[in-house]
């Protein structure tokens, strides 16, 4: 009996489960490079629009707070509240 150990055909297929071994461990790296410079490049988006939101924010309060404060127009309860005058 042969021993299949030493069978050249069991060699080629070892080594045909080695490289695609190998070659999809390349491919998971590849992939997880690519996944984290996504998720790097998004944090860094959202960390400049949230800077811009809040520049705006700051500006448009700072705009708010210089304009008069329109009057408050009397409401009907408040007129009859108010005391008649005495003539």
């Amino acid at each position: 009996m042969a021993s299949s150990y030493r069978n050249p055909e069991n060699m080629d297929s070892a080594a045909a489960k080695a490289r695609k071994k190998a070659d999809q461990v390349a491919e998971g790296q590849k992939a997880m490079q690519e996944y984290e410079l996504s998720l790097r490049a998004m944090r860094e988006k959202t960390e400049r629009l949230r800077a811009l939101r809040l520049a705006h924010e700051a500006a448009e309060g700072q705009r708010v707070s210089e304009e008069k404060p329109a009057k408050k127009k009397a409401t009907k309860k408040a007129k009859a509240k108010a005391p008649a005058s005495a003539d």
